[in-house]
């Protein structure tokens, strides 16, 4: 198939008569659970396009949730998955092993932060990478207890729901969750300044108001792992207050509690540094990666120090497709695309014009409570005009105007008040300009 052009092209209304026919099909065959963002059903996509079966042109500003970051069937991966599935698609590592999941290791144990001998094993999503993290923490430390905070986000199976902070929809209705987790306040800058500005500005002071919860609650002799996202994703792209992380840290390190990343969101050069931990000069115990590891197909891992990595007994670490062989040749070849086409400094280069162009919506617009993020992942909180209550329904509504006018744009936040944008590494400066311009049309059409 030839390449998806890079320009942004209304065809049809949105969404277009086949994607409404493919909408009925869907209503009969698929469970009402599964939703979806755009009511348009893609065809092919590429670089920062997705085309839909009506020939809709949409300028892509969320990748797959961070998924597709080195581009969409981007060349290197998709001649690599070819020639993986050629020789074969399968025969299970645990039974058969195979070069490609100890290359994928060996990669990760280089590319992560963190010195000495480190390991790494191989899963299938976001939520198996968290959970197996865990699994390993509690057997190093033989304690039961993990620690996870306001906001978060870590995936929808039973112990990673009760690791999520938010209820609608991850939660409500798919109780009991796994026992022994326990929630800290996090440091979450715009919204602490409302209350306590020092706290805003000094993640030291916001890591201590979070410890001395950890000490009450729980005790640091029970305590097997806090787990945090350097940037937390859903729960709004919050970004922590300089020293946070460090102190939270160092205090894990001091009472011997695994300090778990989860980097799924974050990973993968998504933030200007190839993992955000490295922004602050941390170097967790353990990161769970998944998302970008494979421009798309599914793939996870936990990587972290040999001798926490190795702690459970042999055959206690699996799954069939863990490390699947083709997504392995998906995730070496993204690497390669990742360092050879320079695109950490590519991702700083897209949050520099998207914090420029944006930062002059907001200075115009006080319907822009915050702008936050690193690189190529960017959060715009909307607010209600003259103060900071939460404005969920002008993100739905900004959003909805985006997606018609062919901007692919996603929301988050706990208050449902945040526009997440998670443009793909391969996206031009003219198509990422151009989706932005959308975006701030939108905005300024809809009444105050």
């Amino acid at each position: 198939m030839s390449a998806v052009e890079q320009s942004r092209r209304l065809a049809t209304a949105i969404p277009g008569p086949r994607s409404l026919e493919l909408a009925v099909r869907r209503s009969a065959a698929v469970a009402r659970g599964v939703s979806s963002v755009l009511p348009v059903y893609a065809r092919r996509a590429g670089g920062g396009i997705v085309e839909d079966v009506d020939g809709n042109r949409l300028i892509d500003l969320g990748s797959g949730i961070a998924v597709t970051t080195v581009g969409n069937a981007a060349p290197r991966v998709s001649a690599a998955v070819a020639a993986a599935a050629a020789e074969f698609t399968h025969t299970c590592f645990m039974v058969t092993p195979y070069r490609g999941y100890v290359e994928v290791c060996e990669q990760l144990n280089r590319l992560t932060p963190g010195r000495g001998p480190k390991r790494s094993a191989l899963f299938n999503s976001g939520a198996e990478a968290v959970e197996n993290a865990v699994k390993i923490a509690r057997a190093y430390t033989g304690r039961q207890a993990v620690a996870a905070f306001d906001h978060a986000y870590h995936g929808r199976t039973n112990l990673t729901m009760a690791l999520t902070s938010k209820a609608m929809p991850y939660k409500s209705g798919f109780g009991p969750f796994a026992p022994e987790v326990y929630r800290a306040p996090m440091s979450y800058p715009y919204r602490d300044a409302l209350s306590d500005p020092e706290l805003a500005g000094n993640g030291a002071l916001a890591a201590e108001r979070a410890i001395a919860m950890l000490d009450k609650q729980i005790g640091a002799a029970n305590l097997a792992a806090v787990i945090i996202e350097p940037i937390q994703g859903e729960g709004g792209f919050i970004v922590p207050a300089p020293g946070f992380l460090p102190t939270l840290l160092a205090w894990c390190r001091d009472r011997g509690v695994v300090f778990i990343a989860d980097e799924v969101q974050t990973g993968f050069a998504r933030t200007g540094a190839m993992f955000a931990c490295e922004d602050e000069g941390i170097e967790p115990d353990l990161i769970a990666t998944a998302k970008g590891i494979a421009d798309g197909l599914p793939l996870a891992a936990v990587t972290g120090r040999a001798e926490i990595m190795d702690a459970p007994h042999a055959a206690g670490l699996g799954g069939t497709y863990g490390g699947n062989p083709v997504a392995c040749a998906a995730a070496l070849a993204t690497i390669e695309t990742l360092e050879l086409d320079g695109l950490v400094d590519r991702a700083r280069q897209i949050g520099a014009l998207t914090m420029d162009r944006l930062g002059r919506l907001a200075a115009e617009d006080d319907r822009i409570g915050e702008l936050r993020g690193r690189g190529a992942m960017i959060a715009v909180e909307l607010v209600r005009p003259g103060g900071a209550e939460p404005d969920a329904e002008l993100t739905r509504r900004v959003a909805a105007g985006a997606h018609a006018a062919g901007v692919i744009v996603l929301t988050c936040g706990t208050f449902g008040n945040v526009l997440r944008l998670l443009p793909p590494l391969t996206i031009s400066d003219a198509l990422l300009t151009e989706g932005l311009d959308v975006l701030a049309e939108v905005l300024a059409a809809l009444p105050r």
